[in-house]
């Protein structure tokens, strides 16, 4: 149903697949860490019949390529390569529906490029900025990896590299109500084939490494800017989110349109309830 292929923008390759409908708003998926676009492989199919659907493995993630410099993996120029893809694919405007990492990007993309994002979903995650300057004591806890893989090169690629389905699969039973039989064996397949390319440990590990410089001031920077367009929050009812802070009333002065929802299962609910996840985005997009 879904074709792979790759094109380079602006001397970076990304990975990503295309299918669904003719017609309709074009649906771009973006995943987050540790996985790859195979997460939406049980979710997408229930909008190919309505939508052009394309997923998308974020720069340094899956099949895309992995720059060594750090300013390739800041949330801004993500999501301008990624609005460039959705542009190279003639989609000059269309929807967003985000997870995780992904989320963050979206986050940024649905600021930068307002006249293209027409709606964005953003699960399981509170503002980048909320989280890094109102850091409690919890949250770290929880969400300890953000400053363990920010740490400099080479420390954490090479405690991971000891053992990287053991680090990575601890991420996905880490942040609530999962286990690992929750995730499709396929995925996990893809996930594995993923981690096991020190280049894109390396990668992952840029990705936090610019949160805490780069996106942080861009955040600071554009802390009165909201999001134009209709969003949707959805957050596991059992995550570490859930549990550690309000989630949508983090984001509504962020938001000018929004709704929200909690979902059954942790962190990963689009992985452990697909089924669920995509019901709540369709009747989302059924309102636009």
């Amino acid at each position: 149903m879904f074709t792979p292929q790759t094109t380079e923008i602006d001397g970076l390759t990304l990975a990503y697949e295309t299918g669904g409908a003719p017609q309709g708003i074009p649906l771009l998926f973006l995943h987050g860490f540790p996985q790859t676009r195979a997460m939406w492989h049980p979710i997408a199919p229930a909008f190919a019949q309505d939508h052009p659907v394309i997923l998308a493995d974020l720069p340094g993630y899956g099949a895309s390529g992995k720059p060594h410099d750090l300013a390739p993996y800041s949330f801004r120029e993500m999501a301008r390569r990624l609005a460039a893809l959705m542009a190279h694919l003639g989609n000059e405007t269309f929807a967003v529906i985000s997870h995780d990492r992904g989320a963050r990007v979206a986050h940024r993309m649905a600021l930068d490029h307002p006249e293209r994002v027409k709606a964005v979903t953003l699960m399981d995650i509170v503002p980048t900025h909320t989280l890094l300057t109102d850091l409690k004591l919890r949250v770290a806890q929880s969400y300890y990896h953000w400053f363990f893989l920010a740490q400099p090169e080479p420390f954490p690629e090479t405690m991971i590299a000891a053992d990287p389905n053991a680090y990575y699969e601890s991420c996905l039973l880490g942040w609530g109500a999962a286990k690992l039989t929750d995730f499709h064996p396929d995925q996990l397949t893809a996930y594995r084939a993923a981690w096991a390319n020190p280049d894109t440990r390396r990668a992952m590990c840029n990705d936090y490494r610019t949160a805490l410089t780069l996106d942080l001031a861009d955040d600071e920077a554009d802390l009165g800017t909201t999001i134009q367009c209709p969003a949707q929050i959805l957050y596991g009812a059992s995550g570490a989110m859930a549990k550690l802070y309000d989630v949508p009333a983090t984001w509504e002065p962020k938001t000018t349109q929004m709704t929200h929802a909690a979902l059954p299962g942790g962190h990963f609910f689009p992985d452990t309830a697909p089924e669920e996840t995509a019901e709540a985005v369709k009747s989302f997009l059924k309102t636009l």
